[in-house]
């Protein structure tokens, strides 16, 4: 027996599917014993086959008990890692409520700002340290429809729902363009409720839904955005619009705070929060029937067995390893934005739903587990072209080798002259741990061409300098790294010009220096 069958008379003889006869195999198909007829090979189950999971036995097609209790434990297996990997962008967003809630948001009228900057201290899926942030937690279930007043002069702004998925933009890339101007929020099934005429309407499935707003640096600094944030930004439920609440705003500069989902089974924990608080639409019946087999069911407890708790707790560790192999060693050449370098898109296939030729060729599943593993929020003006407006991104998750980016190393970075980027551009360095900012001894683990002193080359090049250690000469173009960690970075362009996408101007890779080299340069 060679473990494929038992009895080779029952399988009968190979198919030649490339003959156009519908009766070939009838005529070359022994009868085998117990059949009347032919029988194809490809509708016969052997005995025994030889597979990835184990040894599968079959009594004449029946799978045995050990068999079969193997196949069902794998098969909850599977389900739990596919619920985990198209499941990053509620968990995201969960932990992005409860960790905005440390900080003290448990209403509308409530906004944390980041007045200071965003640093290191608060792990925050790669976020930036060049805009001053601000957010609010909409709760449509608590609030009912919900007002948001932006000022003039708003940056990017976005609301996304309790999926990750996009709302509405507003601020520069928004309906108001920049203006400033009311918005009103409300659920899809509402359809009782009268808005103003001079508002903003936007509609989402879900109660839960998160405000961010990024306003620029004046002079390198952040006070002129926080003046406009804490002067004109409101946010009210609309019932309270002739007698609106005070904005109370929160700094979250220098504090530590997580909004970063488990990657161990707490993660369908996080997942279940979600599906028992939002509206059962919020998701489609295909979803909703994967996380079920799972046992994960609105208006149920989800409370897995020993058996179960061990697939949840195995599964959770292989869809984070795929997740992050997904992100760092991407295969999709898609995801590469040269030929000839390193550097990444987050928006695979420029679609910022990751469908496939506006839906035709579905959607790519790999494409949208790669940016929520590692980013948040979720717009069209992040991966459309819009030349000056909004901004574009470069991800380097190696060296120019392929090689993880070793924090014990000093590298050298060159980006050419001319750098597209109408308003400004950045450099931050990230942990691919917490895929938050690295924490270093600087207080900001980056570069702003409108916050720092940098000197360029001569030729309007510039040379960013990445290590341990400040190098000798150069050293208002360093980031400091940490031995024994290695560190992932973005490029950003707010205001990206025609150059990037067109990609007549290209960054280097990162190459690595000797400290000799390095002191001499």
């Amino acid at each position: 027996m060679n473990g494929i069958t038992k009895d080779p008379a029952l399988l009968g003889t190979d198919l030649d599917f490339a003959d156009s006869s519908a009766n070939f195999w009838l005529m070359t198909t022994a009868i085998p014993e117990g059949y009347n007829t032919p029988i194809p090979k490809s509708i016969t189950t052997p005995d025994i086959v030889e597979t990835r999971v184990g040894r599968l036995e079959f009594v004449d097609g029946v799978p045995t008990r050990e068999t079969s209790s193997m196949l069902w434990d794998h098969l909850d297996f599977m389900r739990s890692v596919e619920a985990f990997l198209n499941c990053v962008p509620p968990a995201s967003m969960q932990a992005m409520i409860v960790g905005l809630e440390s900080l003290g948001l448990d209403a509308c009228n409530k906004a944390v700002i980041a007045d200071e900057l965003l640093d290191s201290n608060g792990l925050f899926l790669t976020g930036n340290t060049d805009t001053v942030y601000t957010a609010v937690l909409l709760d449509l279930d608590r609030d009912g429809p919900t007002v948001v007043e932006i000022p003039p002069g708003c940056g990017p702004g976005t609301v996304n729902d309790a999926w990750f998925r996009f709302v509405v933009d507003m601020g520069a890339p928004g309906p108001d363009r920049g203006a400033g101007g009311r918005y009103v929020i409300l659920r899809d099934d509402d359809d009782t409720t009268v808005v103003p005429d001079d508002v903003f309407v936007a509609r989402t499935p879900s109660q839960a839904n998160f405000l961010v707003l990024r306003g620029f640096l004046v002079d390198g600094k952040p006070d002129a955005a926080t003046e406009m944030f804490r002067n004109g930004l409101k946010a009210y439920p609309l019932a309270a619009a002739d007698n609106p609440p005070e904005m109370e705003f929160i700094s979250m500069s220098g504090k530590e705070f997580n909004t970063i989902h488990s990657n161990d089974a707490t993660f369908f924990n996080e997942l279940n929060e979600v599906i028992q608080r939002e509206p059962i639409g919020v998701i489609d019946h295909e979803t909703r029937g994967l996380l079920a087999s799972i046992g994960i069911e609105k208006g149920k407890p989800f409370a897995p067995d020993d058996r179960m708790q061990e697939i949840l707790s195995e599964a959770a560790a292989v869809a984070n390893g795929t997740a992050r192999a997904i992100d760092f060693r991407p295969r999709d050449p898609e995801t590469l934005i040269y030929e000839d370098r390193r550097w990444t898109t987050a928006f695979v296939g420029g679609d910022y739903r990751w469908l496939r030729r506006d839906g035709e060729g579905g959607r790519n599943l790999d494409a949208r587990t790669l940016f929520f593993y590692f980013a948040t929020v979720n717009t069209p003006a992040m991966a459309l072209k819009m030349v000056g407006v909004g901004s574009q991104y470069a991800a380097a998750m190696t060296d120019a080798d392929g090689e993880p980016l070793d924090g014990s190393v000093n590298y050298r970075l060159n980006l050419p002259a001319g750098i597209p980027a109408k308003d400004f551009w950045s450099i931050v360095i990230y942990d691919p741990q917490t895929r938050s900012e690295l924490q270093t001894g600087q207080r900001y683990p980056s570069l702003n061409n409108a916050r720092d002193q940098l000197q360029y080359n001569d030729d309007g090049s510039i040379d960013l300098f990445f290590g341990p250690e400040a190098p000798a000469d150069g050293g208002s173009n360093w980031i400091q790294s940490v031995p024994g960690k290695s560190w992932f970075t973005l490029i950003r362009l707010y205001g990206p010009l025609e150059s990037w996408f067109d990609k007549t101007w290209r960054p280097g890779d990162f190459e690595r220096i000797t400290k000799a080299a390095e002191e001499q340069k």
